[in-house]
């Protein structure tokens, strides 16, 4: 319990140093030299998706080799630099440089591999889902509390509170976490071969798509969301008047697929069903014109197959990926998911700053109606054991 919660603040910190900006980073690009371009702006976001996808899978197999911690604090270390640099940026391009610094310390994988390491088999179920419950907790709590930290202290103040976040994170790490006492096992096959069966398995290969799609349209919705709230005469300081309820009524919403998700056919069907309304209310997006409430209700519908997707995905690939391949579908799927998060945002500051949300609705809209194609075709794992549903191991432990 002590290891998993500690190593879940860990996790969590790095999404919150990702997820915090989102609100608010477009309107304060706007006082920066340089960041009257959108498509500077999205490429500020996303920069962190970029290199987070580039080191997740060295990052990962370097803990294979010199160890867990020291890999993570190295990763904390380049995250609080380039916070620091990002909150002290005169312009638009260094603030780039700090997003490429903060996304370069790629430790998730690190983090997953040591809650493994320092869990028992009976427990590590448990362990994951902790940890991949902060998924949604962190970024429920940035998109509430980024307008308030911003009114506070601006952005270069956020930019400042996440990297000394990232320093007392090293301390979580060192005092908190219990040491490995065994060390895992390296495996003879090459990180090449086994990147190789990765990508070669079409059934991993759906879901990749899926997460990649996913993040890639969340990024680029955030483009447009702060200015189309701020156009409908919501001031940037009130934005979490419409976060904060929307988050915790889609929360509500996710759970009757969560919950319901029982066996392979079942499993199936609420994960189209999510694609499908995903796609719908991608396609409802020229909505975000009409007001405060039009824009309100979209957010709550967007977010509701989010949250279930978010969920079904990791648990997902974990049960498709053979146990012997397991750390690099899961590596593979982390890079994945950060590629998309940059894609989201650079393309869509160029796209919505020349087509406005046409030009993020018809792009995003293409990558879900692919990812449905391919979610229909999806064959869903069976439960290997009573009670075994995604529900009870949200972030990733294979079924037993």
């Amino acid at each position: 319990m002590r290891a998993s919660l500690a190593l879940a603040s860990v996790f969590g910190l790095r999404l919150f140093g990702m997820f915090v900006i989102l609100p608010v980073f477009a309107i304060y690009a706007e006082t920066l030299p340089g960041g009257g371009s959108l498509t500077l702006v999205g490429i500020a976001i996303g920069a962190y998706g970029l290199t987070q996808a580039i080191m997740q899978i060295p990052f990962g197999w370097w803990s294979d080799r010199i160890g867990r911690k020291p890999v993570m604090y190295l990763g904390l270390i380049l995250f609080a630099v380039g916070s620091f640099i990002a909150a002290a940026a005169p312009d638009i391009y260094v603030v780039i440089v700090g997003r490429i610094l903060q996304g370069a310390g790629a430790i998730s994988a690190a983090v997953i591999a040591l809650a493994s390491d320092l869990t028992r088999e009976e427990h590590r179920t448990k362990s994951m889902a902790m940890i991949g419950s902060t998924i949604g907790v962190v970024f429920a709590l940035s998109l509430v509390a980024a307008p308030w930290l911003n009114q506070l202290i601006g952005v270069p103040g956020i930019f400042a509170l996440t990297g000394v976040l990232a320093l007392g994170a090293m301390g979580v790490v060192w005092r908190v976490v219990p040491p490995v006492t065994d060390k895992p096992p390296v495996r003879d096959s090459s990180l090449m071969s086994d990147l190789k069966s990765v990508l070669a398995d079409p059934q991993l290969a759906r879901l990749n798509w899926g997460i990649f799609a996913l993040h890639a349209v969340l990024m680029a919705l955030f483009i447009a969301v702060p200015f189309a709230l701020r156009s409908a005469g919501m001031p940037l300081a009130q934005h979490w008047k419409i976060y904060l309820p929307v988050m915790l009524a889609s929360f509500v919403l996710m759970l009757p697929a969560i919950m319901g998700a029982h066996g392979p056919r079942r499993l199936k069907a609420w994960f189209v069903a999510s694609v499908a309304l995903l796609l719908t209310v991608q396609l409802a997006m020229p909505w975000l014109a009409g007001g405060v409430w039009p824009i309100a209700l979209f957010l709550l519908i967007f977010f509701t197959p989010f949250n279930v997707l978010e969920a079904m995905l990791p648990s997902l690939v974990s049960r498709i990926a053979p146990p012997q391949l397991k750390g690099a579908a899961i590596g593979v799927y982390s890079s994945v998911q950060f590629l998309g998060t940059f894609a989201g945002a650079a393309a869509g500051g160029f796209l919505y700053s020349r087509w406005g949300i046409v030009g993020i609705v018809v792009p995003g809209a293409l990558l879900l109606a692919i990812w449905l194609i391919l979610a229909m075709g999806m064959q869903a794992p069976a439960p290997r054991a009573k009670g075994d549903t995604i529900a009870s191991q949200a972030a990733g432990e294979p079924a037993r």
